[in-house]
């Protein structure tokens, strides 16, 4: 791999990395926002909890896909070399 392929891949991470964490901030945001509004209108049932458990589940994926995949990539990356080193 040379040092274009690696920047790019690197560059590919930071990027996923990066827009994972705009979507946590924006999901802080607009669930405090919605709490803040349940709690001022208390009608003794807490609704913030579903858009608050639906979207915390995009956000964990999110989150899965961008901090456990690429792992996965590195250690296929590593594996390929050493295949490669062996031919």
């Amino acid at each position: 791999m040379n040092q274009s392929e690696t920047y790019q891949k690197a560059r590919g991470r930071a990027e996923a990395k990066y827009k994972f964490f705009i979507h946590a901030i924006v999901y802080g945001v607009v669930i405090g926002f919605l709490v803040l509004i349940n709690l001022i209108n208390w009608d003794g049932y807490f609704w913030a909890i579903w858009p608050m458990l639906g979207w915390g589940m995009a956000v964990a994926l999110h989150a899965a896909r961008v901090f456990l995949a690429a792992d996965k990539d590195a250690i296929i990356d590593a594996l390929t070399e050493d295949e490669l080193n062996r031919s």
